[in-house]
């Protein structure tokens, strides 16, 4: 498809050096050098804050469904006070700050002024403190991290959690309520804002290096605790500077983002949020997500907002996208000033892409740009960006200016490993994970695959090939790519929320999927409404459906490995206590595989158990 069939991006070009060759692997650079970039992200407040004073920075919704407007210099002698009253407390690097609750504009507040106090900020993902039953992970973060503060927006909602941690000596910040029957006071968020600023908060930014610790955000074990990402003002502001080279249109229209992604995670919290700080847009906090009963919060805001660049994961477009297609005046505000769409976290399936392409059509006869890049919270994110227009899902670019990946022969593809200013000094108080995680000339082990789009030409980029670790053999010795085939699998069976891939060292593969209710509700429009989710799986429509679209899945399929052998649904949902789910909604193919190697076992059962559907 000619590119003039999209609306107009500028993009930078994709100009790139590659060396070695592919039996011994490559090094994969940008032939474009990275441009010098500030020291510190309070420095790019302090900009905005002089060059565009009244510009709207911070949005979120009141209570009573108004729109509260921050302005870059009112968040900028916010975070003064912020700062200040950090510094009178003498927090830094070894009394963080720590914060439970999710996205707004306090949040985004708090972090501004840790960032020119230079104080690490901590946020820890909200599950953890108020989807778990046991609080281990709150724990172990609070008890490796010794915060001197901890911020939730409301006092109420995290007594629990915060009752089962040892809060002596912390000060607990909130911005509504007040904490009872603990050993500490509540401070209230807004007379942090009070604070009088002193010459000291000038004399602290100017001390805030590229080295100092920005934030530590805390990424899911794979079976054990989470491990804390060191993150340094300079490999963040070295990020936002790549992302400005291969996104010059960034600097040309400021980014209007209406987000839900987390930002104790780095897509949200350092991609988009620093984003809109480095070019001085607009970052409108979007109290929905992809789920049920908040999605409609989302769909909301995108009728009142519109967004520059969207920014979502699969998932969220596909609870997203039957909104889009039946309400016209919705679509149309989402199209009307939209110069990009964005994915990340997994590849986008084909008929989510192709349905997004059919909805921008409607609203403005031109298709809007699809893209993602690749990294991870160890690489600030972005460690390669696609930068130019693609005609389908699973292109991750190419490496971003100051970026080099090592490519090493892994089988039919390759494993991708990183180095560049991007990339963190290593983990939080843990020397043995930080040795681990770099080879012996300092690439980081990222852990992923990949091959080129066409080897003849390394500028269409790479497309991603599943995790090393994820990827198994069969008793054939065939490779499965389980990022590939579950994207697949999902995409052929929406009624599959999630797909576990089964198999290794097995003679074939197998599926363990949770399924999507109501998608599931739909096939059986006979059930009643109270029936249970075990009924509700044992309704024959599910096995006939399954079978039918599964069947013609493998009849275009070309060999054992990307053939689905044998597939069960489970009733039990994901446990995030156990690492199965991450804060984005992924699954954790080694922890899932780890807590229900029961159902793997019944999955290979011969005979077949009731419930496993073999085809």
């Amino acid at each position: 498809m000619k590119s003039d069939a999209f609306a107009a991006v500028d993009f930078a070009p994709p100009l790139v050096c590659l060396e070695g060759c592919a039996e011994t692997g490559y090094l994969f650079s940008s032939a474009m050098p990275l441009q010098p970039c500030r020291e510190n992200l309070g420095q790019m407040l302090r900009h905005w804050a002089e060059a565009a004073p009244e510009r709207t920075f911070l949005g979120e919704r009141f209570g009573d469904g108004g729109w509260r407007r921050v302005s870059y210099a009112e968040a900028n002698q916010q975070a003064n006070a912020i700062a200040q009253a950090l510094l009178d407390r003498r927090l830094g690097p070894y009394r963080p700050v720590m914060v439970l609750s999710g996205n707004s504009v306090d949040h985004a507040l708090l972090m501004l002024g840790c960032f020119i106090a230079g104080v690490p900020l901590v946020p820890v993902s909200v599950p953890y403190s108020l989807l778990s039953k046991d609080f281990l992970k709150l724990h172990f973060i609070f008890e490796e991290v010794c915060p001197g503060m901890i911020y939730v927006a409301d006092a109420e909602m995290f007594a629990t959690p915060l009752a089962n941690i040892k809060l002596a000596g912390v000060e607990v910040v909130t911005s509504r309520g007040e904490l009872t029957d603990t050993p500490t006071s509540t401070t209230s968020f807004s007379s942090l804002l009070e604070t009088p600023v002193t010459a000291d908060v000038e004399r602290s930014l100017a001390q805030v290096g590229a080295k100092t610790v920005a934030k530590i955000l805390y990424t899911s074990g794979s079976t054990g605790q989470p491990k804390g990402v060191i993150n340094t003002h300079g490999m963040l502001c070295a990020n936002q500077q790549m992302l400005a080279q291969v996104w010059p249109f960034t600097s040309q229209t400021p980014p209007v983002l209406v987000d839900w992604l987390p930002w104790n995670h780095t897509f949200g919290g350092n991609h988009n949020f620093n984003l809109v700080l480095n070019q001085g847009g607009a970052l409108y906090v979007d109290g929905g997500k992809p789920a049920p009963g908040l999605v409609e919060q989302t769909v909301r805001n995108l009728g009142e907002i519109s967004p520059t660049i969207y920014f979502n994961v699969p998932v969220g477009y596909a609870m997203l996208l039957p909104y889009l297609e039946q309400d016209e005046a919705l679509r149309n505000n989402f199209f009307k000033n939209l110069q990009l769409i964005f994915y990340a976290g997994a590849a986008l399936p084909q008929d989510l892409w192709e349905r997004l392409e059919a909805v921008a059509l409607l609203a403005t006869g031109k298709k809007v740009m699809m893209t993602s890049s690749w990294g991870s919270t160890e690489t600030s994110p972005l460690a390669t960006a696609a930068h130019f227009p693609l005609e389908r899902a699973g292109v991750i670019g190419v490496p971003c200016p100051g970026v080099t990946l090592k490519m090493l022969p892994n089988g039919d593809n390759y494993e991708l490993r990183v180095k560049g200013p991007n990339v963190t000094p290593g983990y939080f108080r843990r020397p043995d994970l930080t040795a681990a995680a770099f080879d012996t000339e300092g690439y980081y082990l990222i852990g992923d695959a990949g091959r080129f789009v066409d080897p003849d030409d390394p500028s269409q980029g790479i497309s991603f090939d599943g995790r090393v670790a994820e990827d198994f053999k069969l008793m054939s010795g065939t490779w499965v790519r389980v990022g590939l085939l579950r994207v697949a699998v999902q995409a052929v069976a929406p009624i599959l929320q999630f797909a576990l891939v089964t198999g290794h060292d097995r003679e074939e593969v197998g599926i363990l999927g949770w399924p999507n209710i109501a998608a599931c509700r739909k096939l059986c429009p006979g059930l009643p409404a109270e029936a249970g989710i075990e009924q509700l799986i044992g309704q024959p429509e599910i096995a006939v459906y399954l079978r039918r679209v599964l069947s013609q899945f493998n009849a275009e399929q070309q060999g054992s490995s990307t053939r689905i052998a044998r597939i069960m649904l489970m009733s039990e949902p994901p446990d995030s206590d156990a690492n199965e789910i991450t804060d984005k909604g992924y699954i954790n193919q080694r922890a899932a595989l780890h807590r229900r190697q029961p159902q793997v076992e019944q999955l290979y059962a011969e005979p077949p158990a009731p419930g496993v559907i073999v085809l």
